[in-house]
């Protein structure tokens, strides 16, 4: 069979491939809808004032529980790894919910936000490494995590730097416990200070590593916030290439890094190579949403699959939350990230609190 035959030979059994853990995504995004449901009613019939635990968490908990304990089967780890699909897919399907005069609004003092912090969390990650004596290279992947967005940022990074697998290895797993970390802390702290939707929404969107994680932690919050987090958190997305550009060409200078083409075009065609495509369909997304382009009733249609879509990214969050390969990595990177999530985490917040009480947000 030729070469140019064989791909559509395979595509079946790659789709077929899919299915168990589609299905398992599916299965543990539901249970966490019929839990949340289940408890309310259970203190409805009661008269108990039971707590309200939203189905983003339920999903996480029950994917975590079974990924560390009986772990995830081989049969089931294809389809499972499809949930960050599913999270660019939800994200794209959001833009219906929002015209393009909302997101220049809210992006605009968003972007100065996130100019901010990506500078504190890229400075304090790299002075914290040095002092606990990390290697370089890990030290740059942690700082290109902790600002930009997470797991998809040090792998982004990894290749543009010539950083080794034990490294990134090193840089992702404390980027996920932290993540976890700021999932559950989040909400409880924004309740605790009475934070608005909008406030809260800034403040996990500029905060939280993870997209997924950023997601989630708004979910949990209110449906307004999580709008607000995606926005915010895709404009930190939308500089990756800028800042994985800077940190490669520091590299290749010092002649650890294969050296990125002089000149402008060069350079911003590996921009454009590192920049996450799903920001544009976002924003296309969006246009048709300003453009009229669907009624209302198409945009609450759009909005559901957006919450089916993130019904399988949680499940998925969860079952790739392994604490083993954390305790692998060692405390010092895991020490360096939380420290720069502590200071990234409290310095946000006195932005989005400035923004909001000087400019309104």
């Amino acid at each position: 069979m030729s070469a140019i035959t064989a791909p559509p030979s395979r595509l079946p059994r790659r789709a077929l491939s899919l299915v168990p853990g589609l299905v398992l995504l599916v299965a543990i995004g539901l249970f966490g809808k019929y839990a949340e449901a289940g408890l309310l009613a259970l203190g409805k019939a009661t008269g108990t004032k039971l707590p309200d635990i939203e189905y983003v968490l339920w999903a996480i908990l029950l994917g975590a529980l079974i990924s560390n304990t009986v772990g995830v089967p081989r049969i089931f780890r294809a389809g499972v790894g499809t949930y960050e699909f599913w999270l660019k897919s939800g994200i794209v399907l959001l833009g219906a919910r929002f015209v393009l005069g909302d997101v220049v609004k809210l992006g605009g003092t968003g972007l100065v936000l996130v100019l901010i912090d990506v500078s504190i969390a890229t400075t304090v990650v790299l002075l914290l490494a040095k002092w606990l004596k990390l290697g370089g290279k890990l030290a740059s992947l942690l700082a290109i995590g902790t600002a930009i967005c997470g797991v998809s940022a040090i792998i982004a990074g990894r290749g543009a730097i010539d950083a080794d697998e034990e490294d990134s290895g090193y840089a992702i797993a404390a980027i996920l416990a932290l993540g976890a970390i700021a999932l559950f802390t989040f909400p409880l702290i924004g309740h605790g200070l009475g934070l608005s939707d909008q406030e809260y929404g800034y403040w996990a969107g500029l905060a939280v590593d993870n997209t997924a994680e950023t997601t989630a932690a708004g979910g949990l919050y209110s449906p307004q916030a999580q709008d607000v987090a995606v926005l915010v958190k895709s404009i930190r997305n939308a500089l990756i290439g800028f800042v994985v550009l800077g940190f490669a060409s520091y590299w290749a200078t010092r002649g650890q890094a294969t050296a990125v083409g002089k000149g402008f075009l060069p350079k911003a065609a590996f921009v454009w190579e590192k920049f996450p495509k799903f920001v544009l369909g976002f924003l296309a997304v969006s246009a048709l949403a300003t453009a009229g382009a669907f009624t209302k009733v198409d945009v609450t249609s759009l909005g559901n699959l957006s919450k089916w879509a993130f019904l399988l990214t949680f499940a998925g969050v969860g079952l790739n939350f392994d604490l083993r390969r954390m305790r692998q990595s060692g405390f010092r990177p895991f020490l360096v990230g939380a420290l720069a999530l502590a200071v990234v985490t409290v310095t946000a917040l006195a932005e989005v609190l400035i923004a909001s009480r000087v400019i309104g947000l």
